[in-house]
């Protein structure tokens, strides 16, 4: 198939578009910490992006997206992006692996939430490499390239499992590493500055109609029905966790945009598999299990701080159970449960608790190896600081 100008330059765009939720993410968690430590947390996705970027293009694509090696990770056909040029099927193969690229790079900045404002920026590069390579890589051989997960049924439209799942436990793990806090359940941790957590949000909302409908990887009907019910979900999302809020307090303006969030997690893996009214029972309850997930999380005392465990996590094995249910042939050539097909859903079910183990246990030996050797968090005198003044010399009011 010769390359098709419209399919590359829609994809072009979506990888720009996909490119801006790394700093946006940046700038969801930065509202959500303290102001001494709002620029760390920018920095850090700025910094994933980076680490990301040049993994990517050396090592992490092959493996990726390489020849299959027993199902679990791909060979080294691509190393350094050898014979990765401007021909391909459709798009250049350069444009999808730079697609693809910006994938990996957001998904490492939303594990930076389980160790929000007390973790070695020296640290968090090495573990960036190591995460990206050892856990992302293989979850995405897993289900994109030609892995065991692809072989086995596993329906993954844009990321549920590769994505979300893998950094939501992460984000669990290495909070489990890293430890609370210091004060953590003494005194108060509120958010600094709610605006900036919502200009994030709204950034990211934009920025997951390119990482959905960018996934059918041509401007077509596929495309049309991932955004469409991309959007959906958003707002079932935002709606069922304010209102869930608003029945033990007030509707909190975090609470919504955190719905949001959660319901675009949900929709992920089955933008391209469901019609788009089932985005709105996807995104209800996601806005329920998510915020349910972040009640747990703190009654259990547990400072994962800015709960990408109940979010994405949660939200994702939700999300890629409900692709199991609510899959329709008309849409993706796949029926889930509702039209007949309840393999399907064993199948989802199956691939979820793969990912959930492989990301968690993987995760937690890398940052324990990590912290047993050069230490993952800053001195106490650090933390007190600010990460901002101790790990950047810089500060909001400079």
């Amino acid at each position: 198939m010769p390359i098709d100008t419209g399919d590359t330059a829609f994809i072009i765009i979506c990888t720009a578009m996909v490119m801006l939720m790394a700093p946006a993410v940046g700038l969801f968690y930065g509202g959500m910490v303290r102001s001494k430590n709002l620029i760390s947390m920018i920095t850090l996705a700025f910094v994933a992006f980076a680490i990301v970027t040049i993994q990517w293009v050396t090592v992490g694509y092959s493996l990726a997206f390489g020849s299959d090696i027993a199902g679990l990770i791909g060979g080294l056909d691509y190393l350094f992006l050898e014979g990765i040029g401007t021909g391909g099927d459709g798009i250049p193969d350069l444009l999808f692996m730079v697609f693809q690229l910006v994938f990996a790079g957001v998904t490492l900045t939303i594990v930076t939430s389980g160790v929000a404002e007390r973790i070695k920026l020296s640290s968090f590069i090495v573990f960036g490499v190591l995460w990206t390579t050892l856990i992302y890589d293989p979850l995405a051989h897993w289900a994109w390239g030609g892995g065991w997960a692809a072989s086995f049924g596993a329906l993954d439209f844009a990321g549920g499992t590769v994505v979300h799942i893998s950094s939501g436990f992460a984000a669990l793990a290495l909070a489990l590493v890293i430890g609370n806090r210091t004060g953590f359940g003494k005194y108060s941790l509120e958010p600094s500055n709610i605006p900036t957590t919502l200009l994030g949000g709204a950034l990211l909302w934009f920025g997951w109609f390119a990482f959905n409908a960018g996934s059918a990887l041509a401007a077509d009907g596929v495309a049309v029905n991932a955004l469409v019910a991309t959007n959906i979900a958003a707002a079932s999302g935002a709606l069922s966790w304010m209102v869930a809020s608003w029945v033990f307090g007030k509707p909190s303006s975090l609470g919504l945009i955190s719905g949001a969030i959660a319901g675009l997690v949900a929709i992920t893996p089955a933008c391209g598999f469901v019609e788009p009214i089932a985005a709105i029972p996807i995104g209800l309850f996601a806005g329920l299990v998510c915020y349910g997930g972040l009640i747990l999380r703190m009654r259990m005392n547990l400072d994962e701080s800015l709960d990408a465990w109940a979010v994405h996590g949660l939200g994702g094995a939700w999300g890629a159970v409900a692709t199991g249910i609510f899959a329709s042939a008309t849409i993706g050539g796949v029926n889930g449960l509702l039209y007949g097909n309840p393999a399907q859903l064993l199948i989802q079910m199956a691939d979820v608790v793969a990912v959930i183990l492989y990301a968690f246990v993987a995760t937690f030996a890398i940052a324990k190896i990590i912290d047993m050797t050069i230490g993952l968090r800053v001195s106490e005198e650090e933390e007190y600081v600010g990460l901002d003044i101790a790990q950047h010399g810089e500060s909001t009011s400079m």
